[in-house]
């Protein structure tokens, strides 16, 4: 048994040596490939240590930038090396300047220009595509007309965009309004005259503001999907919000001057009674706002200046 149990033990250190002398192995050829990038240099005076230190400094940090933000492949830090020292090398030749903001400004357009051109487009039958864009954009910067001029293609673009956020409105409006009807029907929810509904949480004992006045609230704010767009719990050391009733939206007015303080109340504000055909943020046009809104306190006038003598 204990013969068995040397050989075991002679089988398993066999086994393990190979591996510990690959990892050596690869640490090594890591540090050789590494090695092999950079020039070595001889650090002669203060003023050239201070130098190098200063360039190895000032890549704090980038190594984690270029992986999470430029997402770049470590793996080829070769190439990064390569183009980095074309770009001290050849930093005046102007042919060389023209390629190398060619390259960043194809980089833009890949990751921000066209995805925020098409990002209302996404996924319609009307979705651009990449590569036709690419071309158009190169017979933009060298003004090739062949196909279009700057002015005839912006007017079939703005024509067409236009027509789109037409369409993708009216059905978006016609959406919310059914939206509306169907929530005004539920248990415990009032219509008012405007088309503005609310629906009681708590019933408040205190007094109602005026239009003119100061008002303490708790709120939060969200579109009929169900995404939040704003909230007082979004407001970093803000325990509540103040406003004035005259001073926000139609919605905003009608539903805190009939509400008394200590209420808190569920309002659902038709577009008309919001921000209408415009766009606010992250709220589309047209949108129905759905609010809860908690009435704190009304502030308390400020007190009249002293009279001149």
């Amino acid at each position: 048994m204990k013969r068995i149990a040397i050989m075991s033990m002679a089988i398993l250190m066999a086994a393990l040596v190979p591996v510990s002398s690959l990892a050596s192995d690869k640490d090594k050829k890591k540090k050789k490939e590494k090695s092999e990038l950079v020039k070595q240099v001889r650090l002669v005076t203060s003023a050239d240590s201070l130098s190098y230190a200063a360039g190895y400094r000032a890549t704090q940090g980038l190594l984690n930038y270029l992986q999470n933000q430029l997402h770049v492949d470590t793996t080829y830090m070769s190439e990064f090396v390569r183009g980095y020292k074309e770009v001290i090398e050849k930093g005046e030749d102007p042919a060389f300047t023209a390629y190398i903001v060619g390259t960043q400004i194809a980089n833009q357009a890949k990751t921000q220009i066209f995805p925020g051109m098409n990002k209302s487009l996404a996924g319609t039958a009307d979705s651009l595509r990449a590569t036709c864009f690419h071309e158009g954009f190169l017979a933009g910067v060298v003004e090739d007309t062949t196909v279009y001029s700057m002015t005839s293609a912006s007017e079939l673009f703005d024509v067409r965009m236009q027509a789109i956020t037409a369409r993708r409105n009216t059905a978006y409006k016609a959406e919310n309004e059914a939206w509306l009807k169907a929530n005004s029907t539920k248990q415990g929810v009032v219509v008012l005259p405007s088309g503005l509904q609310y629906k009681v949480l708590k019933n408040g004992t205190g007094a109602k503001p005026t239009v003119d006045q100061t008002v303490e609230v708790i709120y939060e704010g969200k579109t009929i999907d169900g995404h939040i767009f704003d909230a007082t719990s979004k407001h970093p050391g803000q325990k509540t919000d103040s406003f004035r009733c005259n001073q926000v939206i139609k919605g905003w007015t009608e539903a805190l001057t009939n509400m008394p303080v200590g209420s808190k109340w569920e309002i659902y504000i038709p577009q008309n009674l919001g921000y209408g055909a415009r766009e606010a943020g992250q709220i589309k046009p047209f949108s129905t706002l759905i609010f809860t809104v908690e009435l704190v306190s009304i502030q308390p006038e400020e007190k009249a200046s002293k009279k001149s003598k």
